[in-house]
């Protein structure tokens, strides 16, 4: 009998044995499949978040609609000056002239190696009075067209030297002088040119 009873002891603890063998890699597996689980479910709460948050954001309501619209042609202020950007500026100078300042214009120019190369050029004109002001505003987007074709055409040996900026200065008035016909410019200021 101690011989059975020994016996049966090595036979229980190798079952033991073979199932808490059979019990680690349960374990692992279980560990595995939970942190699979759980970065899965990470990944579809948070891309689920992130789109309900991009997709179902609120509406502005019309009230808001029509006050950002009205923000974005610009304000006038009591002396009838536009605030945008996009309009361009207008201040007052000495003998009643007004001075027009014009929004950046930034071409691409030619350059006979290909190099890509950048001018910069930040514009006022001066104008006699707000009637030639009234006729320039409307026709913004035919003077920008006009810069942009004829400033692409440029290269930067053009613009060297005071001679450069005198005709560039000259030509853009004479440009502006038949967009705004009869209207007349005084002169084309430049406040900045810059050449990269």
């Amino acid at each position: 009998m101690a011989e059975d009873k020994v016996q049966e002891a090595p036979e229980e603890e190798v079952a033991e044995g073979e199932e808490g063998e059979a019990a680690k890699p349960k374990k692992k597996l279980s560990m595995k499949l939970m942190l699979i689980a759980g970065a899965g479910a990470l990944v579809v709460l948070g891309g689920g978040g992130g789109a309900a948050f991009i997709f179902l954001k609120p509406k502005p309501d019309a009230a808001h609609a029509g006050k950002a619209k009205s923000e974005k042609k610009g304000k006038k202020d009591e002396k009838g000056k536009k605030d945008d950007k996009a309009a361009g500026q207008v201040t007052e100078g000495p003998d009643g002239v007004l001075f027009y300042t014009m929004p950046d214009v930034v071409v691409n120019m030619q350059t006979a190696d290909g190099r890509p190369t950048f001018l910069k050029l930040k514009l006022t004109l001066e104008l006699p009075d707000q009637a030639t002001v009234d006729a320039l505003e409307p026709n913004m987007p035919r003077l920008q067209d006009m810069f942009q074709s004829f400033l692409r055409e440029l290269r930067p040996e053009d613009l060297s030297g005071s001679q450069g900026s005198y005709q560039l200065r000259m030509e853009i008035l004479r440009r502006v002088n038949l967009v705004i016909a009869p209207s007349k410019a005084n002169a084309v200021l430049i406040e900045e040119m810059l050449i990269n």
